[in-house]
């Protein structure tokens, strides 16, 4: 049978999913017995790479690169699960959009409660930039599986990864994923 070629990306978030991730403790070894991870932020893989079969994605799209990123890892995944409740719905990154605009997002943060060098960036590739309102994965690209919770608990992702490592579509259901 051949290796899961695995990848993990982190958008706009916190990380938390990638640390719920890690609490798969032992079982993380159960899976690099049956999955290659070929892209992730645990690892030191700078370009995402062709032929992977399956990318959890963590986080929102805030910025122009998020959007880019997510497109190539579209066009470069079989399957892509949105990971957590920021890739789901937006969530806290999305908390941003009550503001009027991405102007004055960055003016918000970077003048008004700025306490010593109030001032927007000026020199260029300091900051990404950013797109009007963030959105949740799916709304840039199509999304197979939703794994809610802020952060989903490792059982969470233990039972849908042992579902893709068997060939069997993961059902989710309520808060527990159930399996048809």
């Amino acid at each position: 049978m051949a290796r899961l070629r695995l990848a993990t990306t982190w958008l706009g978030g916190c990380s938390g999913c990638h640390m719920s991730f890690l609490d798969l403790d032992e079982w993380l070894l159960e899976l690099a017995a049956r999955a290659d991870l070929v892209y992730s932020p645990v690892i030191d893989v700078k370009v995402f790479p062709q032929d992977v079969d399956v990318t959890l994605i963590e986080g929102a799209i805030a910025n122009e690169d998020h959007e880019h990123h997510v497109r190539l890892i579209r066009a470069r995944s079989r399957v892509i699960v949105s990971f957590g409740d920021c890739a789901v719905t937006g969530n806290v990154t999305a908390c941003r959009n009550s503001l009027a605009s991405k102007e004055e997002v960055l003016r918000r943060s970077y003048v008004e409660l700025a306490t010593i060098n109030a001032g927007l960036p000026a020199e260029p590739g300091i900051l990404p930039a950013l797109v009007d309102r963030v959105r949740p994965v799916h709304q840039v690209v199509p999304v197979e599986f939703y794994l809610p919770g802020c952060p989903p608990p490792a059982e969470r992702i233990r039972a849908v990864l042992e579902a893709l490592l068997d060939g069997r579509q993961p059902h989710l259901e309520g808060q527990d994923i159930k399996f048809g």
